[in-house]
């Protein structure tokens, strides 16, 4: 069946020409792909060099070299294995008393975005490993170190992390201080002996700006994005020294927590007092005022009283007047009357009582009127007793003024 195929040589050669270029562009690939967060450094084969910023695929010439670099170098001094550009054992550094310690660090670094420092940084390091090795990750390390020196162990632990950490991100953005060293004499209290001690102090310009060292990273471009103390590990000297301190500081809080407290009953037992004597004042007072009003209403109910046997007193003296006017007046009345009738109605009622006395007394008489024995001669017979009646009524009458004949008036 081959043989009655009728093949043109010219689509054959086209054909191989074809598989020809395909394979030859696999092998030379002009293509080429960033990905995100990185920038890749290519050279060409004629001596051309230009760096690719923004991620996917871009065309390359053919056999040019490219170098990879991450936007972001990650160095980190940690007890543990991370995906770091640099990951190296913890830091040790030393305070400014000679005491040692392990920092554990991490600090990330972003790369320059201006291509001709980038393309300078690739020309001094040639790769990402190189540059974090040789370059960040001592530099890293130097920083830390100097700020450590700064200060003593006392003072970092009993609060000055913040101040470390400042100091750290001060010299890595604008270089690393220029520092020298103090020697001054103290002669111990007890002992006599004279010591000597060395204090660290940052060296200043006419200005009082510090002065640094070349800062050859912030020259190509190369910028702190972030920057982390995670922990400070003290070697045993100070732990112990720490340890005492803390002790103290624990049995210092609880002496001035119980002096707080005794303060605090102090005050609540002297406020207690003078809310006592506040309420036995006022108890005294309210008494006070209690006998006050009680004395102050008997004395207005005393002068009311006062003013009503007044008022009753003055009624008496009304009601004695009036009846003493009465009394005069009927008296002066009776008084016209008798002066009138000459007192007849006196002189019956007394010449009544006068004749019951006498008639009276003549009743109960058992002796004889008249005499048994008469001398001289009359010859009429005559009653005693009526006489004797006639007698003392005319005495009576006589006695009284009382004119017992009664004349008819016409």
């Amino acid at each position: 069946m081959l043989r009655n195929l009728n093949l043109d040589p010219i689509w054959i050669r086209r054909g191989i020409f074809v598989i020809l270029g395909i394979f030859i562009l696999g092998m030379l690939n002009p293509f080429s792909r960033n990905s995100m967060g990185y920038r890749q450094v290519v050279e060409t084969p004629l001596g051309k060099k230009y760096v690719v910023f923004g991620n996917g695929y871009y065309f390359k010439v053919p056999g040019s070299k490219i170098t990879i670099y991450p936007n972001l170098v990650t160095i980190a001094y940690t007890k543990q294995k991370t995906e770091a550009t640099v990951n190296q054992d913890l830091v040790e550094i030393r305070f400014m008393d000679a005491t040692t310690a392990h920092a554990e660090i991490f600090v990330k670094y972003g790369l320059p975005n201006k291509e001709s420092d980038m393309l300078q940084l690739h020309e001094d390091f040639r790769n990402v490993d190189h540059l974090a090795s040789t370059g960040l990750a001592p530099y890293t390390r130097e920083c830390l170190k100097y700020s450590a020196q700064l200060m003593e162990s006392e003072q970092h632990y009993s609060g000055g992390m913040s101040k470390l950490s400042n100091d750290f991100r001060d010299q890595l953005d604008n270089g690393q201080y220029v520092v020298e060293t103090l020697e001054s004499s103290v002669r111990d209290s007890l002992t006599g002996e004279l010591k000597k001690t060395y204090e660290n102090l940052i060296r200043l310009n006419e200005i009082g700006t510090p002065i640094r060292n070349a800062n050859d990273l912030k020259e190509m471009g190369i910028t702190v994005r972030t920057h982390n103390i995670i922990n400070v590990d003290y070697e045993e000297q100070v732990n112990e020294k720490l340890a005492k301190k803390i002790e103290a500081s624990a049995r210092e809080s609880v002496s001035k927590q119980n002096l707080i407290t005794a303060q605090q009953e102090e005050l609540t037992a002297a406020a207690e007092g003078r809310k006592k004597l506040v309420e036995i004042e006022y108890e005294k007072k309210e008494e006070q005022t209690r006998q006050l009003v009680e004395a102050d209403t008997q004395v207005k109910l005393a002068t009311k009283d006062k003013e009503k046997q007044k008022i009753a007193l003055d009624a008496a003296r009304l009601e004695a007047q009036k009846i003493k006017a009465l009394a005069e007046a009927e008296s002066y009345a009776k008084r016209k009357m008798m002066d009138a009738d000459g007192a007849l109605e006196k002189k019956l009622a007394t010449y009544k009582e006068v004749q019951q006395l006498w008639s009276g007394a003549f009743a109960n008489y058992k002796g004889d009127i008249v005499p048994q024995i008469q001398a001289g001669g009359g010859g009429g017979t005559t009653n005693g007793g009526l006489d004797f009646m006639q007698l003392m009524t005319m005495k009576a009458a006589k006695d009284l003024n009382l004119d017992l004949n009664v004349s008819n008036q016409k």
